[in-house]
């Protein structure tokens, strides 16, 4: 079990939430806290905090965890090149939570043309890279750029490689339809086509 103790219940196996995440969160972290920067698990557990800390809306609590994190990561590992564009994903989502929206497009996109560049467009993770994306795409109020990734890139390749109702297809159509639906320039058939 190891680590990941903080994060699932052993008995049911579900992710902790609230409360219970966050304070788990931190006596993982005060537990990891005197080990070396070096051996993952001080790194793994900022990371462990750092996400108990947005499940609660806390992202600015949350940002110079997650910087530090990354920081640990470029500085210390030897080159894990998953785990540094999933901290900073990561980072791009807290910077979106915070207002911060132009700052997390740029870091969206860069990621997202990493792990395409890394995993090819129908690996799990580059889709869910994506979702961030778009999700960025819609903050930013880019709805067409937003639905033109969504339904021309990502939706065709997630329901090929996932299937049509793995939960990564069903929130890209969630995406879609705000998309749609916020964008004050979308027509009837636009509408239409989100349904």
């Amino acid at each position: 079990m190891g680590i990941r103790k903080w994060q699932r219940c052993f008995d049911c196996g579900e992710m902790f939430h609230g409360v219970v995440a966050l304070t788990l969160g931190w006596a993982c972290w005060k537990t990891y806290l005197g080990r070396p920067e070096w051996d993952g698990y001080s790194c793994y557990a900022m990371q462990i905090l750092a996400n108990a800390l947005r499940t609660v809306r806390r992202p600015e609590e949350a940002l110079p965890v997650i910087e530090a994190s990354l920081a640990v990561l470029r500085r210390f590992s030897p080159p894990d090149l998953e785990a540094i564009l999933t901290t900073r994903i990561n980072l791009s989502g807290c910077l979106l939570e915070i207002g911060r929206q132009d700052e997390a497009l740029a870091l969206s996109r860069d990621v997202y043309a990493e792990w395409v560049a890394l995993k090819g467009v129908s690996h799990q993770v580059t889709i869910t890279c994506g979702i961030s994306l778009a999700n960025s795409l819609f903050m930013t109020k880019r709805w067409d750029e937003a639905r033109t990734l969504v339904r021309d890139q990502l939706l065709p390749v997630a329901r090929q490689s996932l299937g049509a109702d793995h939960h990564e297809t069903l929130k890209l159509n969630q995406v879609l339809a705000e998309a749609v639906h916020y964008d004050p320039t979308a027509t009837r058939d636009d509408l239409l086509e989100a349904e």
